[in-house]
């Protein structure tokens, strides 16, 4: 029998996978849903008081809601390039060696970004297809080779960053905001936010890029990807006028209201357009809730430890639904652990495509948990810079370091975990315990308060597994170039006592101590 040709390799592929319905424009379209800095807690599904994210809840009961769901770090940049290449952070070049392992990126001092040696996703899904966008927030580099567009997207409405400001001077200019490759405007300035009352528009901008954008791929009948990647929910929060003061938990919840009104009329479109059952949507966030901006500009992580910029639950457990009628059954609930980096493996296999084989993918395809219910074991890696800070496997996570934020930050006011200190688990020092990890079981002690006693069977029998794990894991494990490393020598016109200004802030060679190398 004469081989078989792409196109009906994929007919196969999507036949035993049930997913060929009569008439449906085959592969799938795919909507990925990401917020920032949204928390587990702001749902209502998930047990938020106010019920204020009616649309949410309804795509939750319509579809599987992921109760277990993670981000690959507990900061916005290193998590969206997980996301998009399937590949953990320290794999992928998007974290920092500096000894205060923060990550973020800021285009003021960061010169680094997604290396042209990494597959994305919108690139591969050009393969068998599929027209790209992306509206809202890139965050994977600024410089010209880092464009979107050079990455596997077709058009672009959003920024290289968030929101930040407003910069009014030379030396830190408001961010742009591009149309594809030009530049329309600025923050605050073509496209306000007015940081005293919170109104502005993007929101609704945003909404209108992603309902054109989908109308426009069905009239076209062609397969699309749209990546909407909003930030209304970064501080500083904001929301339109016609949401702000309407919501009950303040102007972070008016943000999240519209949100949840937005993700609604894109559902309603889908099903108005005749296209939901060709659709897969997911929703999530890149990192946990901001606790150092609540309780006025941050989110709730329910009842989990700490957020944002921490490895505690709070960090990196994210809200998660993934909505596709007529194939995902209605009212689902999967305990099955998941990652960010699997929305990189499951959207290649709905356009029936595998990874690529030339490199470790650390996502895992979870069409058959959706659609079939199966579980699969895999561990969850928890990432600041590039320590390994813990682990979760099944339901027992491993704390090898902990660690909030140092004390001189913490006495000035920078508190990543307000209210919530634990003794001997919430930190203001970096705390090795990779001897004998913190082991807590997160089904009884979610909030990862009680760790279990040293001298236990359980705690033997969970550090065994877990320790096996990080074995594994650890010496196969081969590090990407540091891009966060990678800094604008025209501000880095500081540095840390006892260390020379350098010429470079790159990986430091042994003969040079780290603290002389630094990325905000």
């Amino acid at each position: 029998m004469a081989a078989c040709t792409a196109a009906q390799q994929l007919l196969l592929v999507l036949s035993a996978l049930g997913l060929l319905a009569a008439g449906a424009p085959q592969p799938p379209n795919i909507v990925l849903l990401l917020m920032d800095d949204m928390g587990w807690g702001d749902l209502g599904v998930n047990g938020e008081p106010s019920r204020e994210t009616p649309n949410l809840d309804r795509m939750a009961a319509e579809g599987m809601l992921f109760p277990s769901f993670y981000s690959a770090n507990p900061l916005c940049s290193p998590s969206r390039a997980a996301l998009l290449t399937g590949r953990l952070p320290i794999r992928n070049g998007f974290y920092t060696t500096n000894a205060h392992a923060r990550n973020a990126y800021t285009p003021q001092e960061i010169m680094g970004g997604i290396p042209n040696s990494e597959h994305l996703l919108p690139e591969l899904l050009k393969k068998a297809g599929y027209t790209n966008k992306i509206v809202g927030k890139w965050h994977l580099g600024h410089r010209p080779q880092f464009h979107p567009l050079k990455h596997g997207f077709d058009e672009w409405f959003g920024s290289p960053n968030c929101h930040f400001g407003p910069y009014d001077n030379k030396v830190k200019p408001n961010i742009p905001v591009y149309r594809d490759w030009e530049m329309v405007g600025r923050f605050y300035e073509e496209f306000p936010i007015n940081r005293k009352t919170g109104e502005a528009n993007l929101t609704q901008l945003y909404l209108q890029e992603a309902l054109d954008f989908i109308r426009t791929q069905h009239a076209r009948q062609s397969p699309f990807f749209l990546y909407w990647a909003i930030d209304a929910t970064h501080a500083p929060v904001y929301a339109s006028r016609q949401f702000l003061g309407t919501s009950l938990r303040g102007r972070y919840g008016d943000a999240v209201r519209e949100i949840d009104d937005s993700v609604g009329k894109i559902l309603s479109l889908l099903q108005n357009l005749g296209i939901s059952k060709n659709t897969f949507v997911f929703f999530t966030s890149d990192n946990g809730a901001a606790l150092i901006s609540a309780p006025k500009e941050g989110g709730s992580n329910g009842p989990f430890l700490c957020g944002k910029q921490t490895t505690f639950e709070g960090g990196m457990r994210e809200p998660a639904i993934a909505w596709w009628p007529g194939h995902i059954a209605a009212g689902q609930v999967s305990h099955q652990l998941g990652s960010i980096m699997d929305l990189f493996t499951t959207s290649l296999s709905l356009a029936g495509l595998k990874p690529p084989s030339d490199r470790v993918i650390d996502g895992l395809d979870l069409l058959p948990t959706m659609l079939k219910g199966q579980m699969m074991d895999r561990p969850i890696f928890y990432y600041r810079g590039n320590t390994l800070m813990a682990v979760t496997l099944g339901q027992y996570k491993a704390h090898l370091w902990t660690w909030t934020n140092s004390w001189e930050e913490f006495t000035q006011g920078t508190d990543f975990c307000p209210g919530q200190n634990v003794s001997g688990v919430t930190t203001h020092t970096q705390e090795e315990h990779t001897e004998l990890p913190l082991i807590f079981h997160l089904g009884r002690d979610p909030g990862e308060r009680f760790p279990l006693s040293f001298n236990s069977d359980e705690y033997q029998d969970a550090l065994s597994r877990t320790t096996q794990v990080v074995q594994e894991h650890q010496k196969s494990l081969v590090p990407g170039q540091p891009q966060l490393n990678v800094c604008n020598q025209a501000v880095m016109n500081w540095a840390p006592p006892g260390c020379e200004k350098l010429g470079k802030c790159l990986t430091p060679p042994e003969s040079v101590p780290e603290k002389c190398f630094w990325a905000h």
